[in-house]
């Protein structure tokens, strides 16, 4: 057998391929082309004509297929997202609904939050709070999760002695991480806790090394901040941020997208025709501490 192998290599044209190559060529083409038609099958729909779309950013968002009025909360908010970072960015005002009566207490937005953001120990933007309801045997329990309220009136802003926090225009309260001195009266003014302290810590102390993910950027406020290096926002106060990141990218923020029960909305407030301001408009709508006066941009769906 390795004889007539041998003779028939000899006798083949120099640029002749070995025996079996041409077959190898051939079933790879064939899985090729089956996992093209396969991804093209999976591939989201846009219309028929549209093109190829691009990664999504607020200067060139992503093509979304026409609207229906039985389309998922999920893709209108991104057609409404999209429709608010086309407007200046004083004319949008963020907010945030959450439907306490679809909350499972999964804590998903909490993780994803943690991902999205790199928080180290000690720093959560996003617990979910549980509360027990009724008296014994007729007990049962309520989830709140508690992001940064985005108050209008925000008790943080006025109490910083430099001027780090503030409102931004489209109402999100911002932290400069550059000017912040890490005093923290901040974190004592905020009625909802909403505020936590990077210490620097990280989930690698007493081991040989820092890991991998623990030294990559993060993006707050659209910023990039190396905190392995001890640099901001080390030593600074750090707080929800609506996913400031993510929204200029035109994005929706991560515990929207994460939440397995479809809980939490967001979007424009200044846009009547949006969900959350229909939301928000519900006769069993509350904000938490609202006799305060902080006027919280998140609302809570009874």
């Amino acid at each position: 057998m390795l004889d007539t192998v041998e003779a028939d290599r000899a006798h083949a044209p120099p640029d002749a391929e070995p025996r079996g190559t041409n077959r190898r060529r051939f079933v790879t083409g064939i899985g090729a082309l089956a996992l093209g038609a396969l991804a093209g099958a999976l591939a989201p729909r846009t219309s028929e004509s549209a093109p190829e779309s691009a990664p999504a950013s607020a200067a060139d968002p992503v093509r979304l297929p026409a609207a229906r009025p039985d389309e998922a909360a999920l893709l209108r908010m991104q057609r409404e997202l999209q429709r608010a970072i086309a407007k200046p960015v004083e004319q949008r005002r963020w907010g945030m609904v959450i439907d306490l009566r679809k909350c499972v207490g999964c804590s998903a937005c909490t993780i994803a939050c943690k991902a999205e953001n790199r928080l180290p120990p000690g720093v959560v933007y996003r617990p979910v709070l549980e509360e027990e309801i009724g008296e014994y045997p007729n007990v049962t329990r309520r989830f709140i999760p508690r992001p940064c309220m985005q108050c209008e009136n925000p008790p943080c802003v006025p109490v910083c002695p430099v001027g780090a926090t503030y409102s931004r225009p489209d109402g999100i309260v911002e932290i400069n991480y550059d000017q912040c001195i890490g005093c923290r009266y901040c974190i004592t003014a905020c009625p909802y806790s909403a505020r936590t302290f990077d210490y620097g810590d990280s989930y690698s102390n007493g081991t040989p090394a820092r890991q991998p993910y623990e030294q990559l950027v993060t993006y707050e406020y659209g910023k990039s901040y190396n905190r392995a290096k001890g640099d901001s926002p080390v030593g600074n106060a750090r707080k929800c941020t609506f996913c400031l990141h993510r929204l200029n990218e035109g994005m929706l923020p991560e515990c929207v997208t994460s939440c397995i029960g479809v809980a939490t909305y967001f979007g424009d407030l200044n846009d009547p025709d949006s969900l959350v301001s229909e939301l928000a408009a519900s006769p069993n709508m509350m904000r938490l501490k609202e006799e305060l006066g902080t006027k919280p941009r998140v609302f809570y769906l009874l």
